[in-house]
């Protein structure tokens, strides 16, 4: 059944303003703003057991893969996740799930929604009454499609990226497509290898131009982003702006698998971040990334989306 979303009037994720009174609740209670508030920086598993992971072998989401996306608006929550048959080549596809509390979801009948095409790690912006999905496609260049509803998707362009002299970027990947618009600006932050984070901005989602050629966002300091870095998420609360994103460091014995951590930083400008002293948000040990703050109504849960869906609730301290 093709359901039309409408997201809560409240809410500002990715383009989306939250009129949150987290962040004027401690101002009141400490004499000042906070860089990092406590309600975004300790986090516990809540349920313990993934909220969501793949159907298994024999299907064709046999694992998901980075980077899902949830929305949650007045109809409920979504999930949109990415499915592959289980080897690393194979075609990703994008499947849809809905839930009504965030932690209980059943998969849309018409999965996968997008199949004729690959469709991996998605950001999902509701703007003007159309979803747009930012994902990378075959060699993990940036896409766009569209819908108006979240299930029926078309195709847009592969985004066209230019450096400040005019010059499009040098050919390559370039992944992880995390999209904030404001006022009419759209910002795009990419990766390219988990080298570094870049933005680039447009005002027609056709042509996005670099703000600066260096990358905003480095691998480091911290161990466990010594290496490898991708931003998943920003959200605006007042006038200061939060990205949630993972890091890695290379493994030091060969053919040991990389471990990825969730990392928060703040910024004024979109531009100059500074890194949570108290990164990782959770031990790199449980290898949870791909994270992005869902708002409940009353408070801010993290999920981690790779390679199964995990909740975290704020942790409360006596």
């Amino acid at each position: 059944m093709t359901r039309k979303f409408r997201e809560l009037p409240s809410v500002r994720i990715g383009g989306i303003l939250l009129a949150c009174s987290l962040l004027s609740g401690i101002r009141a209670a400490l004499g000042e703003e906070p860089v990092f508030p406590a309600g975004l920086t300790r986090w516990v598993a809540d349920p313990e057991k993934p909220v969501f992971e793949a159907l298994g072998s024999g299907t064709w989401e046999a694992r998901i893969r980075e980077r899902g996306w949830i929305i949650r608006d007045e109809e409920g929550w979504k999930l949109w996740y990415t499915g592959y048959r289980g080897e690393r080549s194979d075609e990703k596809h994008l499947g849809l799930a809905t839930s009504n509390d965030g932690i209980h979801w059943t998969r849309h009948t018409g999965n996968p929604v997008i199949r004729n095409a690959w469709v991996e790690d998605v950001c999902v912006i509701h703007h003007d009454g159309t979803y747009h999905l930012f994902c990378e496609g075959v060699g993990d260049r940036a896409q766009r499609w569209t819908s108006p509803d979240g299930i029926n998707w078309t195709h847009q362009e592969q985004l066209q990226i230019f450096q400040t002299n005019g010059d499009p970027i040098p050919e390559g990947p370039y992944g992880t497509p995390t999209v904030y618009v404001e006022n009419g600006v759209w910002h795009l932050f990419y990766e390219r290898g988990d080298r570094g984070v870049w933005l680039a901005k447009s005002t027609d989602l056709v042509r996005w131009d670099h703000v600066q050629d260096e990358p905003v966002l480095v691998p480091g300091p911290g161990d466990y982003d010594r290496d490898l870095i991708a931003l998943n998420q920003i959200v605006k609360l007042d006038s200061r702006y939060f990205a949630v994103f993972h890091g890695s460091k290379r493994p030091e014995i060969a053919g040991t698998p990389s471990l990825w951590a969730t990392g928060l930083a703040v910024s004024d400008d979109l531009v100059h971040w500074t890194k949570y002293s108290g990164n990782p948000l959770r031990p790199v040990s449980e290898n949870k990334s791909s994270g992005q703050l869902v708002h409940d109504g009353q408070r801010w849960l993290l999920y981690t989306l790779h390679d199964k869906v995990f909740r975290h609730v704020p942790e409360t301290t006596p």
